[in-house]
């Protein structure tokens, strides 16, 4: 049987392989939990020198949570367990810190960055110029450059895209325009109308020699594709790597996924957004209602970091050297002069929160309005404030979410914070006609980001993500247009409906709100 008869008939097979792999994964973690639990109440009960040392232990832990670096609702959170559980809750909070595996990471990934930062282009001219028009930008966007090797771009073309429906033609459009590379980047890839199209298009484009590299999140070998598939890609001729695949072994490195939605063509073009490789995500399959995505498509200098962001992930886990003058922006690809844009990543390994920083930074910095569509809504206390203040000093804010949730719990979860924010004046609308996946800020007609970056600790402390911040760009009035039109398609939450939810979905929301930040 061919390679490609083999692709046609994952369709047919897929469950059985998925769910066999899911329960030998789900029984190697839950030995491995059980084998502890099991030791932690043999030595609880065997003497009381033991429980000395379980509390002793737990005290240490707690003196050294105090007065770590780190975010205080991180460490809030590790209390419960570590309360409830002393010496489990000790070592579990010990493993997840150290992290010898994502230090390694960590470090690979730093030095990477040293040799992309080589090779993009800050240009001081264009630095200087928004520092005339704006301190304030200018400052951020040294910011991003000195912590993310991301520079300020000023010969950009971008167009936004309210829908994955519309998204998704201009995508295959590109694809087939593809001369010399393709570099895709995506966390969830599952079979269907979506990837069959784009599978096709780059089998057909590695068969007449342009390289193309595709990588994956690893936890679709869970759920959507079988953990031969990388291997499967490969022989028709496709590189293709799973980012941190799942094994039956507890890793702290599984807790950072690879959330990025990236997709460059010869350095041409460069695509990012909310929209994965499924078909719920352009509207074929219906899941959770209509479901709302944006994305957006980038052409002219500032694809170059969409280009490197992809490279460097690549290339963390391969020790040849990248030949990164081969997949620079050609000559000649520069736009005409329509405003800044600063593409940026996010690491979860290092110190700097920059998702965080994107966000706090809008918010902080509105003067009329800030419009927000997010998935999830589970900010964490300084997030929380910023919203609240922003809405005390009189700018409108107004969070989009959805009316149809995928996640039941993620819902529960961020209407403990409806109040709050309904009471200081954040305006919080549901979107009745079925799920928003959208990563979206635009505030003051001058500033908007998209990207992949959803407002809970997920994204914002745990994910590898992405995104684009544009300022003064003609796409900023288009963005804030489908602001307006999805708002039409809303319905405003009051408290008086926070007052009428039922008690046990309260409860659960408020118990799940402890263990928040590190869900």
């Amino acid at each position: 049987m061919s390679t490609r008869d083999k692709g046609k008939k994952i369709s047919g097979n897929i469950k059985n392989i998925i769910y066999g792999r899911t329960a030998i994964l789900i029984l190697g973690f839950g030995l491995q939990f059980g084998l502890l639990a099991v030791g932690y109440f043999w030595l609880r009960s065997y003497s009381f020198l033991f429980y000395g040392l379980f509390v002793t232990t737990s005290a240490i832990v707690l003196l050294h949570i105090f007065n770590a670096r780190g975010i205080p609702d991180m460490k809030l959170s590790w209390m419960f367990p570590i309360a409830i559980f002393p010496i489990f809750g000790a070592i579990f909070y010990a493993v997840i810190i150290t992290q010898p595996g994502t230090k390694v990471m960590y470090n690979r990934l730093k030095e990477l960055e040293k040799q992309t930062k080589k090779h993009v282009t800050a240009k001081r001219d264009t630095w200087d110029r928004l520092c005339e028009q704006s301190p304030h930008m200018g400052r951020f966007a040294h910011y991003l450059y000195k912590c993310d090797a991301s520079p300020v771009y000023d010969r950009t073309q971008v167009t936004y895209f309210p829908l994955g429906d519309e998204l998704f033609p201009a995508i295959v459009e590109e694809l087939k325009k593809a001369e010399k590379f393709i570099f895709m980047e995506f966390f969830i890839v599952s079979e269907g109308y979506m990837w069959d199209t784009i599978h096709d298009i780059l089998t057909e484009k590695a068969s007449r020699g342009v390289e193309v590299r595709f990588m994956y999140d690893g936890t679709d070998v869970l759920f959507n594709l079988p953990n031969y598939y990388p291997r499967m890609l490969e022989e028709e001729g496709i590189r293709c790597k799973m980012f941190a695949p799942i094994k039956p072994i507890f890793s702290p490195h599984y807790n950072n996924r690879d959330h990025r939605k990236i997709l460059v063509v010869d350095g041409k073009i460069a695509f990012t957004g909310g929209v994965n490789l499924a078909d719920e995500y352009i509207n074929r399959k219906q899941r959770f209602g209509h479901w709302k995505d944006t994305g957006i498509i980038v052409k002219g200098d500032a694809v170059e970091r969409f280009t490197y962001m992809f490279l460097e992930m690549w290339n963390e886990s391969e020790r040849q050297p990248e030949t990164f003058e081969k997949y620079a922006c050609p000559a000649g690809s520069s736009m005409p002069f329509d405003g800044y844009a600063i593409p940026y990543s996010v690491c979860p390994l290092g110190p700097e929160r920059v998702g965080e920083q994107v966000y706090l930074d809008i918010i902080n910095s509105a003067h009329s309005y800030v419009h927000i569509m997010t998935p999830y809504l589970i900010p964490n206390h300084e997030m929380l404030k910023a919203l609240i203040y922003a809405a005390k000093r009189g700018v409108e804010v107004i969070i989009i979410m959805p009316h149809i949730p995928d996640k039941k719990y993620a819902f529960l979860l961020a209407k403990t914070y409806y109040d709050e924010l309904l009471e200081a004046g954040v305006r919080i609308c549901e979107y009745e006609p079925g799920f928003v996946h959208a990563k979206v800020f635009v505030a003051d007609d001058e500033k908007a980001v998209v990207g992949t970056v959803n407002l809970d600790y997920r994204s914002l402390y745990h994910h590898f993500e992405c995104g684009i911040i544009l300022y003064r760009n003609s796409q900023i009035a288009n963005i804030e247009k489908d602001m307006q039109e999805t708002l039409g398609k809303c319905i405003e939450r009051t408290r008086e409906d926070v007052k009428r939810q039922r008690l046990w979905e309260k409860v659960f929301g408020w118990v799940l709100r402890i263990i928040a930040p590190l869900m």
